[in-house]
């Protein structure tokens, strides 16, 4: 459920005076946060946030098209290896035995003889 038009959008005030700051001076640096559920506003365009995932702070760079939406949307918290399943054991096979150069060709069968 989104928040209340009433109340406006969340935004962490310590993170706005650190955005303030940084646009103010043109600095560059990565501005970190662990503010995940900020939203995005005009005022970050522009800048890198180092936003947390439970683990590392991952750089997000804000465009125009992210305004609106919240910081945690661009730091994913689960890392995506692989879908499984025989379909997959069975192309990653293929694929890497078709890369590797082929040790000796196959044999023909024997002709059969003919009475």
């Amino acid at each position: 459920m989104s928040r209340s038009s009433k109340k406006g959008p969340y935004i962490d005030e310590r993170l706005m005076k650190k955005v303030l700051v940084a646009k103010n001076t043109g600095s560059k640096a990565t501005i970190k946060t662990w503010s995940r559920a900020c939203s995005i506003t005009p005022e970050m365009v522009g800048l890198t946030f180092g936003v947390h995932n439970g683990k590392d702070h991952l750089p997000v760079y804000v465009s125009e098209a992210m305004v609106g939406h919240k910081l945690g949307e661009f730091s994913f918290t689960r890392k995506f290896r692989t879908h499984g399943g025989k379909m997959a054991k069975e192309q990653s096979k293929s694929s890497s035995s078709g890369s590797a150069p082929a040790a000796k060709p196959a044999a023909k069968p024997a002709a059969k003889k003919k009475k």
